[in-house]
């Protein structure tokens, strides 16, 4: 039974997720929004910069992930832990700080809405009870936990050398032109704190799990 819902699941959270990313693109194309058009007057530039969003690659690594466990949900190697890692770990993060923070601070309409709900709660929440569910268990150690949180060093480090050359920040906790980089390096370490605990309860609640599988 298993075998079949996991296939289901997985399949379902990867096609939201890569669904709420076309939506999401489409929406900043064709938006007027002053916070992009001042920046990006083109709707093809516009679109292109909505993969700037931790949110979008989140959603991205998301649908990768998932995507090849309904191919294969016995899927195992490092470097697959690691990628499955590293989108649970993000896309928490992406609804916790987009809800805690972020949520209410630009009026959206119409397919924008669409779009924040299924990328900010609707595949965080299914890309978790995923992971909870079905697995698959045993993939995290140490070593993938360290590896699993090079994904949000790259992307801060991309975020500020981008925003370095042009001033433009997806998000205003990293906004170094609003805060200055002492305010912006202690919200990334904030936020690395966060990630790194989420990484680490993984591996304990993995250990857990796995565990209670095999004594059932």
């Amino acid at each position: 039974m298993q075998g079949r819902w996991d296939r289901v699941w997985f399949a379902a959270t990867a096609g939201l997720a890569f669904a709420g990313v076309l939506i999401s693109v489409l929406v900043a194309g064709a938006s007027r929004a002053a916070h992009l058009v001042d920046y990006f007057p083109g709707s093809t530039a516009r679109a292109l910069n909505t993969f700037a969003y931790f949110t979008i690659q989140s959603n991205l690594l998301v649908g990768a992930s998932t995507l090849l466990l309904a191919l294969r949900p016995e899927r195992r190697g490092r470097w697959f832990a690691v990628l499955r890692l590293a989108a649970l770990v993000a896309i928490t993060v992406t609804g916790i700080v987009y809800h805690a923070a972020l949520r209410g601070l630009i009026d959206l309409k119409s397919w924008a809405i669409v779009s924040d709900q299924i990328v900010h709660t609707i595949v965080p929440v299914g890309a978790v009870a995923g992971w909870l569910l079905f697995g698959p268990r045993g993939l995290i150690d140490r070593r993938t936990v360290l590896l699993s949180l090079g994904f949000p060093v790259l992307w801060v480090a991309f975020t500020l050398i981008r925003g370095a050359l042009y001033p433009w920040y997806p998000y205003p906790f990293i906004d170094v032109s609003k805060l200055g980089y002492g305010v912006v390096a202690v919200n990334c370490v904030w936020v690395a704190a966060l990630m790194a605990a989420l990484a680490a309860a993984a591996l304990a609640v993995d250990r857990r799990l796995s565990r209670t599988a095999r004594e059932g």
